[in-house]
């Protein structure tokens, strides 16, 4: 198997030379862009495992810049941003990232996420966990897809993944650490509001109505559950 490839989107020269050589330390093959223009290009010709993707570019919006990849592809995407943190993630996730680092910030720790995810997006599921149903969601394990009632819901493979934790157990109790450790791996340290901009997205894809969920319930104080008062 080839190494995987990752695409770093961003005009800073120093910052993308920085994390090129974190990267390639690690084993990547890393391939950049300094503009929206050129990253699309690059997207299409290399064909990345992951890209990084700075929000501010010279020539076209990050946030645009994402949403155009993301109508491509089901690549996962690091966004990279100096904006505040709530506006920015939510934004984000609405279309289509995966996760985001705020500047400045640590290439150990961007590294180690790029690694998170990569390994969470590889991982091979136990042949009883091919396929999950539950009140017409089904999850397939090996395709990596979701469908609700029969129809295909776009899921990044962030949400994916958190939905994935919850409907093996339906009706129980998920904390936010419990989702995040799940999820994200022991040694991941993240905001626990990052989780409830997940749920969220995941309540405006899988919900008939998002304001009055009846998949993914919101046990007050405590966290969320998959299956309402069915579990």
């Amino acid at each position: 198997m080839g190494r995987k490839k990752i695409l770093i989107i961003d005009d800073e020269a120093k910052i993308v030379e920085m994390v090129k050589a974190y990267l390639e330390a690690e084993g990547y093959a890393v391939c950049t862009a300094e503009n929206g223009v050129e990253a699309l290009a690059r997207n299409r010709e290399y064909a990345p495992d992951l890209i990084i993707l700075d929000l501010m570019l010279p020539d076209i919006a990050g946030e645009q810049v994402c949403a155009l990849i993301r109508a491509e592809s089901s690549v996962p995407i690091i966004m990279l941003t100096a904006k505040s943190w709530e506006e920015s993630f939510i934004n984000g996730l609405k279309i289509g990232a995966d996760d985001y680092v705020t500047k400045p910030f640590s290439p150990k720790m961007l590294v180690a996420k790029v690694g998170a995810l990569l390994r969470r997006i590889g991982g091979v599921p136990a042949k009883n966990e091919e396929a999950i149903e539950y009140d017409g969601i089904a999850l397939n394990n090996i395709a990596h897809t979701v469908k609700k009632d029969g129809l295909p819901i776009d899921l990044t493979p962030n949400e994916y993944s958190i939905l994935r934790v919850m409907m093996r157990a339906p009706g129980k109790l998920f904390t936010r650490k419990e989702l995040i450790f799940n999820v994200f791996g022991g040694n991941y340290a993240s905001d626990e509001r990052m989780i409830d901009g997940y749920i969220k997205q995941l309540r405006q894809k899988l919900e008939d109505d998002p304001k009055r969920p009846a998949l993914i319930m919101t046990v007050h104080g405590l966290g969320y559950k998959f299956g309402g008062e069915k579990g």
